[in-house]
């Protein structure tokens, strides 16, 4: 059993002032905390004694910093992350051995003394003297703690730090009162099991669990003799005694714990012999910190959870907080992430792009009707190795997220959202327009929310193809991705309304700025956003016009089980359900027979949008089932930008690349891994009007659009003949993107 501390009493105290030759005390000192030995601290000077008195007596003990684990949507660990690798246990949970050892080594009379062991201090200074000044401290287990928590609350910062360890009188007046106050407020088993937790081991392992785990892959509680003393013998220098870079130290040290522990009684002489007489054995596991170890190719995930977190105000008011709030760590992260679509993510990512070419693809899904981000896969991997083609910019997010500067043009994928804002106002999706290949549009006729025209002259914009002239209903103009058509049903439904369903959908731009109603071209995607921006966008359709934003945690526990609180996803109706199911009808158009077919699923019912930029800059697929939202990007993702012609992608060459023909079949691959067999629903039927004349036409016609697919033959459509070969009409805002995006025609 422990021996109860005899608690330092003012004659105690009185007497070894006097002894050790220090002025005398002051009475209100000595009866209000009963300081002790305060000589042998150096306190000769009446002023420091008096100071002493001051000191606030309540010691600040920050929580321990520890492992975050950040899981997916089924429990799966995904990655754990700390500022230290730490795991606080209970004392039950640390060996016996452990918790004799270092009391043997450290504090021999530990349960004996009260906060200042006075006979060890008499004994330090005995030592020194006789060896000619050499400094030996003197410090009991309570002080070195209270130490350690000078040095924990100190964090990273490294003038902190030195201020928290360094060799003065007035650090060890206050480590004194603390100490003092420790004593008497937690008691000794207390301490004990504090000081185990809080204490570093080497080898980034702070805290007996975390060092047991890093040098005998076990847990504390599990340690033998010899393992205990092992880790006991580092904590007076954990880089000498380093078993790992230096065995032969650490045996020393640690026989020299075991011969310490024999001889105040811990364990006995033969206990002892036995235990010295083992050689070392470690077992060994190497630190995974970071989303930079994150399994299943989970990596941008990861990062977007913590950027997450030391973003949103929901989790601390500063960023100050926030930055606490992850240093500190000790989370469980329940996310979104699904293991089988990120696997599926993963695969199609690399399925068409490797991670060495000039470009690079990005997949990111989200579940309609709930905003949950399913997966994050990229073409090059998540790592700071710049030989091996590693990246940690996270294509699919905005610059605040971790994204690129801008995001990226999304070509004709934005259509849709003009088709939503024009049948919102009561346009018949059979509005038929006819025009040239070529137009020249007023800028005038655009005006902004304010009422104002955006601009003068005119605005000269073209289709992929001379041959894509004549006249067109909206089914058909989506199906084939008319610029001119768009063009004009924008003036129609209003650049307003358009800026304004866009915002609805959830339309952001990838550098954070506010969407403009100033540029026309915006119907074409000409204003840059990014991949979890337009699958978000394209799950509304999905979820029959209910945008829901995008989350990515599910649920968050701190280090004592206490729920923290999250931030939900919120919904919102964008459109009527009619309009959705408009949209979608005519979207199927786009996978069953039109600039999308490359895409399609057989199996169920989906539809979608394919997407180019100017000199095919980024090339896109956004598509969908009722309960799958997936959007692929395909670009450059640093320097200059890369014009994808005459081009090799993924080991094969392209002369020109298309939305449909290398992101289509990218989607097709991470929808078809996603997806279970099983789970088949349908979107909810509904006719869409379509223009007399197409509905004459018995081609390639369809209520769902024309179009061409790379094994057409030459039909004609409302006049208009599809070349054999033709692959996907322009796919997108091709010929005005780039040109006229940022800044507008």
């Amino acid at each position: 059993m422990p021996k109860k501390r005899s608690g330092g009493g003012l004659t105690t105290t009185q007497q070894a002032a006097k002894f050790l030759g220090v002025a005398a005390l002051s009475g209100a000192v000595l009866a209000g905390i009963a300081l002790p030995a305060a000589g042998a601290l150096g306190l000769a000077a009446k002023g420091t004694v008096e100071g002493f008195d001051e000191i606030p007596s309540n010691l600040k003990t920050p929580p321990l910093s520890q492992r975050t684990t950040i899981l997916d949507n089924e429990g799966g660990a995904i990655a754990t992350v700390y500022s230290r690798d730490r795991t606080v246990v209970p004392l039950k949970n640390i060996s016996p051995y452990m918790q004799d050892a270092i009391v043997a080594i450290e504090d021999s009379r530990f349960y004996e003394h009260g906060a200042i062991d006075l006979k060890g201090i008499l004994r330090a200074m005995n030592r020194n003297v006789q060896e000619g000044g050499a400094a030996q401290g003197a410090s009991t287990l309570t002080q070195q703690y209270v130490k350690n928590v000078f040095v924990e609350e100190a964090g990273d910062d490294p003038e902190k730090v030195a201020e928290a360890t360094q060799q003065t009188i007035g650090r060890k007046v206050r480590e004194l009162k603390y100490a003092i106050q420790v004593e008497e407020e937690l008691g000794k088993k207390k301490i004990l099991e504090n000081y185990l937790n809080i204490t570093f081991f080497g080898q980034q392992a702070y805290g007996v669990e975390a060092a047991s785990q890093r040098y005998f892959s076990k847990h504390a509680k599990d340690l033998k003799l010899e393992e205990a003393a092992m880790l006991a013998g580092l904590v007076q220098s954990p880089t000498r005694y380093d078993p790992v870079n230096d065995a032969e130290e650490a045996t020393k040290r640690r026989n020299t714990v075991l011969t310490r522990m024999a001889a105040v009684g811990s364990i006995s002489q033969g206990e002892a012999d036995k235990a010295i007489a083992t050689p070392i054995k470690l077992k060994v596991s190497k630190p995974k910190n970071g989303c930079i170890t994150a399994v299943s190719g989970a990596g941008f995930f990861c990062d977007y959870v913590r950027k997450t977190i030391l973003s949103d105000t929901a989790f601390g008011k500063t960023a100050e907080d926030r930055t606490k709030l992850w240093n500190l760590g000790g989370l469980t992260i329940r996310t979104t992430l699904s293991p089988r679509a990120q696997q599926a993510a993963n695969e199609a990512a690399t399925s068409k792009v490797n991670k060495d070419d000039k470009v690079a693809a990005s997949v990111v899904q989200v579940e309609p009707g709930t905003g949950k981000i399913l997966s994050m896969g990229q073409s090059r991997p998540y790592g700071l190795d710049q030989t091996q083609h590693e990246t940690v910019l996270n294509l699919a997010v905005s610059n605040e997220l971790g994204g690129s500067t801008y995001g990226f043009q999304v070509g004709s994928t934005f259509k849709p959202i003009t088709a939503a804002a024009a049948l919102e106002k009561g346009i018949d999706p059979a509005q038929s327009y006819s025009s040239d290949w070529k137009i020249s549009v007023p800028m005038n006729s655009y005006r902004n929310c304010a009422g104002s025209p955006v601009g003068s002259g005119n605005w000269d914009l073209q289709n992929e193809l001379e041959s894509e002239k004549g006249a067109y209903d909206m089914t058909s103009a989506l199906g084939k991705s008319i610029n001119t058509y768009f063009a004009k049903l924008e003036q129609q439904a209003g650049l307003c309304e358009t800026v304004t369903m866009a915002k609805k959908l959830g339309y952001e731009r990838g550098d954070g700025k506010p969407l403009s109603d100033n540029h026309p071209s915006i119907t074409l995607g000409g204003t840059e956003s990014t991949p979890l921006g337009m699958a978000s966008t394209y799950a509304a359709f999905a979820n029959r016009g209910t945008f829901c934003t995008p989350i990515a945690i599910e649920a968050i526990k701190d280090a004592n089980g206490k729920k923290v609180d999250v931030p939900k996803s919120s919904c919102s109706r964008a459109m009527s359900e009619k309009t959705a199911d408009t949209i979608n009808q005519m979207l199927k158009g786009v996978v069953e027979d039109g600039t999308g077919t490359q895409a399609g699923l057989m199996d169920r019912d989906n539809a979608g949008k394919t997407g180019t930029t100017n000199d095919r800059v980024d090339a896109w697929f956004v598509g969908y089932t009722p309960n799958l939202s997936t959007a692929v990007w395909v670009g450059a993702d640093v320097g200059k930008k890369v014009p994808m012609y005459n081009i090799t992608i993924g080991g094969q060459y392209y002369d020109k690349v298309c939305g449909g023909c290398l992101p289509g079949p990218i989607w097709k691959t991470a929808m078809t891994g996603a997806l279970s067999a099983s789970e088949t629903p349908s979107f909810n039927p509904i006719s869409v009007p379509r223009a007399k004349e197409k509905e004459k036409d018995k081609g390639r016609g369809d209520n769902n659009g024309g179009g061409g697919n790379e094994d057409s033959d030459a039909d004609p459509i409302g006049g208009i003949t599809i070349p054999p070969g033709f692959i996907g009409g322009n796919n997108g805002g091709g010929n005005d993107g780039g040109r006229n995006g940022r800044n507008g025609p």
